[in-house]
């Protein structure tokens, strides 16, 4: 089993992208069962074929985020905080709540994934360039630069076409539009919009505490974009 630095309550900023830079996702499909991922393995419960099961017991709300009433009562194995999916690449920011568990978390997800993708797209081999990476978020105001980073930067990518001067001049707009981004947290901590991604996020209490409301959120991230400030570790991360 691969050994962690890290134990119960650290905070971890987790990522990978797809082997040689290769997409993960093509469509939206592919990013739905990227949520489901996120929803359905983060528990104690491994059934075999678990999404095959989902589907027959489910039925028709196999679209929705479910917990089927058959299976055990959950018991997730890290507490997700926030998280980000990107044609090639995703970032999650967790919290270890089970000794172990984001190990067996990130196995079940990285397996999942690999195996969904290579059976729809019939490919065969690795997805992803490697072993996920998992950094220690070790202070505050790392997590806050962090969580703007993930939850806002890596969208404003992909809303203006990596055009930042212009998410910057526009940024009132380009942070409504992320709220209601699908593939985003943001909108499920400070926006009535995702909803069902409500299920997949744990206690948001951890970022909440660090900000007085979406109002404090929302001018702290326009600063970030504004001076394109993120944390000690930027250039590792935007090496993505």
């Amino acid at each position: 089993m691969r050994k962690e630095p890290f134990s119960i309550s650290s905070i971890v900023h987790i990522y990978n992208r797809g082997n040689r830079k290769q997409n993960i996702v093509h469509d939206d499909g592919d990013r739905r069962h990227f949520l489901q991922m996120l929803f359905y393995f983060n528990d104690e419960y491994s059934p075999i074929n678990p999404f095959r099961t989902i589907r027959e017991l489910l039925k028709s709300d196999f679209s929705k985020l479910v917990w089927p009433k058959e299976w055990p009562k959950r018991n997730p194995l890290v507490n997700i905080l926030a998280f980000c999916l990107k044609d090639n690449h995703f970032h999650l920011i967790i919290e270890e709540i089970k000794d172990g568990g984001t190990t067996k978390f990130m196995r079940k997800f990285g397996t999942g994934i690999t195996n969904y993708y290579n059976t729809k797209y019939e490919e065969t081999g690795r997805l992803f360039q490697g072993a996920y990476k998992a950094k220690v978020v070790d202070n505050e105001n790392y997590l806050k630069y962090l969580s703007v980073y993930v939850q806002i930067k890596n969208v404003l990518e992909d809303i203006y076409h990596r055009n930042m001067v212009l998410a910057r001049n526009n940024f009132s707009e380009a942070f409504n539009r992320i709220l209601e981004h699908q593939y985003s947290s943001l909108g499920t901590y400070w926006g009535e919009q995702n909803l069902e991604n409500s299920k997949i996020i744990g206690s948001n209490k951890i970022l909440k505490d660090i900000f007085s409301g979406s109002d404090d959120y929302k001018n702290f991230a326009k600063d970030c974009i504004e001076r394109l400030v993120f944390d000690e570790k930027k250039v590792e991360l935007n090496s993505l």
